[in-house]
């Protein structure tokens, strides 16, 4: 797995951030035919969820992982939670 998607995650939330200062200190108003606040708004939503998207599969993917790795819990594999 590569960690591309959670970079692009950051470049557009910086890009978002850099929008928004752009927007205070000229007074932007628009980004080709659409509303300012609205590209910002979208690039820092979508740059959210590249991230934490990226952040929970590499998570779900450690835990899975480390239970592959881990012996079977007992003295013997084949007992599961049954009551002796």
């Amino acid at each position: 797995m590569t960690r591309i998607p959670r970079f692009i995650g950051y470049a557009f939330m910086a890009a978002a951030a850099v929008l928004a200062a752009v927007m205070k200190k000229e007074g932007a108003e628009t980004v080709g035919p659409l509303p300012a606040v609205a590209v910002a708004l979208f690039l820092g939503m979508v740059g959210v969820m590249l991230v934490c998207t990226d952040l929970m599969v590499r998570g779900l993917y450690a835990q899975v992982g480390a239970a592959k790795a881990a012996p079977p819990s007992g003295a013997d594999a084949g007992d599961g939670d049954a009551a002796s």
